[in-house]
């Protein structure tokens, strides 16, 4: 943990000490692709990298931000909460704040200092960790409870002055507020697997969200471990390329008549075939197959049959790659290097693709080995070097 760094950046900018931090955990996608916007099936981890934010209250109603990843801090009212292009990272902290007053929270202002150890640019959560954080440090200063219809009656402190976690349905809420913040203020695509990962994360558990009935399970991961290698490409293409294949697959499911690919079987999709044209078949097919893969691997991991998980993983790129085409040549090197060590049991592109990393299910016991050749392979075959991390998976923030 890195509490203690955030406190000092706090300190070494306003010169007193914060009344408190929060952390929230970032997440890996480790199965699911797309699933959110087909109304599909994820598995994912809340995993040991943390963004931190530290914050004391004010009285006159300004938002001072300060974080070591900018050179200048941000300064702000909460009555004019505006786009600064100048400062777009606080884009995620004004949206939150703006969405909770859409829903009738009241609070003033407050100085904050951010610290993240949540490598960013790699699907890892570092947006919605921060969203997050915004709505956890807001209900620490200003108690609320969150609602369907909007603010509920605030909880009541305890005697250290502590208030109680966040409820289920409020988590499930919350996870609601923080893709709108992206998606409206920030003008980013988003959905709701980061946030719900990083809120309802279970130590040693991989969670299945089901993107259709807004639930979370929980099931044990035992014996290996996730290591994530960024591949050092940033797409380019950005959220054009996403759009893109939404619509391939909002057009398929509108053709063949279904509200979305979760209501499609394959079997409906073959007969169905010349109905689409060959993109939106194909990225039919791969979601259509990704959302029996996430079915398949938990009934994997539930009879503790990890080998047989992983390749659902493997089959999982090999779809991303030749049939949804959201790889790039990095990623399927990395998967490529990954499957021939012996301690790899899979491994696939994480998160939106077209760059960023690759997650890996390792033994345990062999996991310092895999991440040693793997990079020096990766370096010999690239000339880029690659710094495997090793991710725990922790319990989720709120």
């Amino acid at each position: 943990m890195d509490t203690a760094a955030v406190k000092s950046v706090f300190r070494n900018y306003f010169e007193f000490t914060p009344v408190q931090v929060v952390h929230v955990p970032g997440s890996v996608e480790v199965l699911g692709s797309y699933a959110d916007s087909n109304e599909g099936l994820a598995l994912t981890a809340a995993v040991n990298r943390f963004l931190f934010l530290a914050f004391s209250p004010r009285t006159d109603g300004r938002i001072e931000l300060v974080s070591p990843a900018f050179p200048h801090a941000h300064k702000f009212w909460i009555s004019k909460l505006t786009h600064d292009p100048a400062a777009p990272w606080a884009d995620y902290v004004k949206g939150m704040l703006a969405q909770l007053r859409r829903r009738g929270v009241h609070f003033n202002g407050f100085n904050a200092a951010i610290h993240s150890t949540i490598p960013a640019g790699m699907g890892m959560g570092s947006s919605a960790a921060l969203t997050i954080a915004t709505a956890l440090a807001v209900r620490q200063l200003f108690p609320y409870s969150l609602t369907e219809l909007g603010a509920g009656v605030p909880p009541r402190r305890d005697r250290r002055g502590g208030l109680p976690p966040l409820p289920v349905h409020e988590k499930m809420i919350l996870a609601g507020l923080c893709r709108a913040a992206e998606i409206e203020f920030a003008g980013v695509t988003s959905s709701l697997v980061a946030p719900l990962s990083s809120l309802f994360g279970k130590a040693h558990h991989l969670m299945n969200i089901d993107c259709r009935f807004h639930s979370v399970d929980h099931t044990p991961l035992i014996g290996e471990t996730l290591v994530v290698c960024d591949s050092g490409v940033r797409p380019s293409t950005g959220a054009t390329a996403f759009a893109a294949l939404r619509e391939h697959c909002e057009l398929a499911a509108r053709t063949l008549r279904a509200g979305s690919l979760r209501s499609v079987d394959a079997a409906w999709l073959k007969a169905n075939r010349i109905s689409l044209n060959h993109r939106e078949y194909e990225c039919a097919y791969h979601v259509v197959g990704e959302i029996q893969r996430v079915v398949h691997a938990e009934r994997a991991l539930r009879e503790d049959d990890h080998r047989q998980f992983g390749q659902y993983l493997l089959q999982s790129h090999e779809s991303s790659r030749d049939l949804f085409r959201n790889s790039c040549p990095e990623l399927d090197l990395l998967v490529k290097l990954a499957r021939a060590h012996p301690a790899c049991l899979g491994a696939r592109l994480s998160g939106a693709g077209f760059g960023g990393a690759t997650v890996n299910l390792v033994a345990y016991h062999m996991a310092s080995d895999f991440m040693q050749t793997i990079a020096r392979q990766f370096e010999t075959r690239t000339g880029q070097k690659l710094s495997p991390m090793v991710c725990q998976i922790t319990d989720g923030a709120g």
